[in-house]
């Protein structure tokens, strides 16, 4: 087993690295004249943050980068509840350095403005890339986070064939941002919504809840469905039954 320590600093980069590298390209690149990279390029720079660190990091920590993701992951029995606390903490500072460093770099360019979506916060209604309601993005980040968690727990499952879980999950996200982007901007990860959202502020730290609470709905969900689905029981270490 790799010492908590360890296992947390892995967890602090690897959020970083997914907040860096996908709102990075959202702010830096998908706007650029002429050659930005539109919606197809941010959804696969967030499905490639997540590929890098899952080949990276996974034996490492996991590679959950995401508290929904944590969670998910406790309620279909591959997590122990006690590390639930550490590892979301470590993400949420992952997710704020990088958005710190990338307001920094941002800042260089003349005539760049934080707000209101400077880091690509996410939001609905007025900060919906589509102007779409509360209720739209509510549904579809509950979703989203239901189906990529269930990727994430077949991809890992013992049965599964070995060595592709981090390009089925990358590609898994991917496709959620393909989705989403025009809705809420995709969340699916709390820690993502909240380092952008809390330089932000404003409106956007008005609306951090709903991705707070829809993804680990759906999180709580396909870990339940998943662990009857494929009729696996809850280990000693998520039941208790060794202490």
């Amino acid at each position: 087993m790799v010492p908590l320590s360890k296992r947390l600093f892995a967890e602090c980069f690897g959020t970083f690295w997914l907040v860096f590298g996908g709102c990075g390209s959202a702010v830096l690149a998908a706007a650029f004249p002429d050659v930005g990279i539109g919606l197809l390029g941010v959804a696969l720079a967030f499905g490639l943050t997540v590929l890098t660190m899952a080949f990276s990091i996974g034996h490492i920590s996991g590679c959950h980068l995401n508290p929904a993701v944590t969670i998910g992951l406790w309620a279909g029995g591959r997590f122990p509840a006690r590390d639930i606390a550490p590892y979301i903490v470590v993400q949420l500072v992952g997710a704020v350095i990088a958005a710190a460093l990338l307001l920094f770099i941002a800042s260089g360019q003349p005539g760049y403005e934080l707000a209101p979506n400077g880091l690509a916060v996410n939001g609905y209604g007025l900060h919906s890339p589509g102007g779409y309601t509360l209720e739209s993005g509510l549904a579809i980040e509950m979703v989203l986070t239901f189906g990529f968690l269930s990727v994430i727990l077949g991809a890992t499952d013992s049965r599964a064939p070995a060595g592709f879980a981090p390009i089925a999950i990358g590609l898994a996200l991917t496709l959620i941002h393909l989705i989403s982007i025009p809705v809420t901007n995709t969340s699916v990860n709390p820690a993502r919504s909240t380092g952008p959202a809390l330089l932000v502020g404003g409106l956007a730290l008005h609306q951090l809840w709903l991705f707070w609470v829809a993804p680990i709905i759906g999180a709580l969900a396909a870990g339940g469905v998943y662990r009857w689905l494929a009729n696996e029981p809850l280990p000693p270490h998520v039941t208790g039954e060794h202490l």
